[in-house]
């Protein structure tokens, strides 16, 4: 019955006007909100949420099941993406992580766009000024460990001022050092640790480095024109 009258309130509140659904979030579920911030027609109800100045989540978004979602500044978060977690303590999976950090995290500035699905069961980090670009892409932080015959799971790191391509697959410990690119549909499995380098192809590898004036590295706001 009490999971039952939460999911009506929920799904209530998600269709309130957002100044009253703001209030509500705030209120009830004790989210950190700017009064700058904005939230579209989602689904968003992790255990933490906290917004800065000028955050934004489009419409039609679902996030579930994930410990906390922190949008610094100015980060935006699309429409149509998929973001899911599994529960800390879980009696299940995942007993041996106990330290497992199942949220997400986009710097200022930073960009999710469309139609992605980000699997946070362990945590996903996006750095300042990055562009989670195109479409479909695949951020997957567990899967099984064929060794151990269990559920496993690795955080994934994405550095500052990134540029992703469309479609690509991010698997858990791979890690996209600050200022690089990775191109489209490749399959990023590895910690890399160069910056301003171009990484691509299945597996992704280094490319060789990025050169001439590159702009998108030093804007000051996300948006590029």
């Amino acid at each position: 019955m009490k999971r039952a009258f939460l999911l009506a309130c929920q799904v209530l509140v998600t269709l309130l006007p957002w100044p009253l659904r703001r209030w509500c979030l705030q209120r009830f579920w004790g989210f950190r909100l700017d009064p700058g911030s904005r939230i579209g027609l989602s689904w968003i109800f992790p255990n933490h949420l906290t917004m800065g100045p000028g955050a934004a989540i489009g419409h039609l978004n679902v996030a579930v099941h994930l410990e906390s979602i922190t949008l610094d500044a100015h980060s935006y978060i699309g429409r149509g993406n998929w973001i899911t977690g599994f529960p800390k303590g879980a009696p299940r999976h995942f007993t041996h992580q106990p330290d497992r950090d199942p949220s997400l995290h986009l710097g200022e500035h930073a960009a999710v766009t469309k139609n992605h699905h980000l699997d946070c069961t362990s945590r996903i980090e996006i750095g300042a000024f990055t562009t989670i670009a195109g479409y479909a892409s695949q951020f997957l932080t567990h899967s099984i460990d064929v060794h151990e015959c269990r559920q496993d799971s690795s955080p994934i790191v994405i550095g500052g001022h990134c540029f992703v391509g469309t479609n690509v697959v991010v698997l858990g410990g791979a890690r996209l050092p600050d200022r690089s690119v990775l191109g489209a549909k490749a399959l990023l499995n590895k910690a890399f640790e160069i910056p301003d380098q171009l990484y691509g192809g299945v597996p992704a590898k280094c490319l060789g480095p990025l050169t001439g004036a590159r702009k998108y590295f030093t804007r000051s706001t996300g948006f590029v024109d």
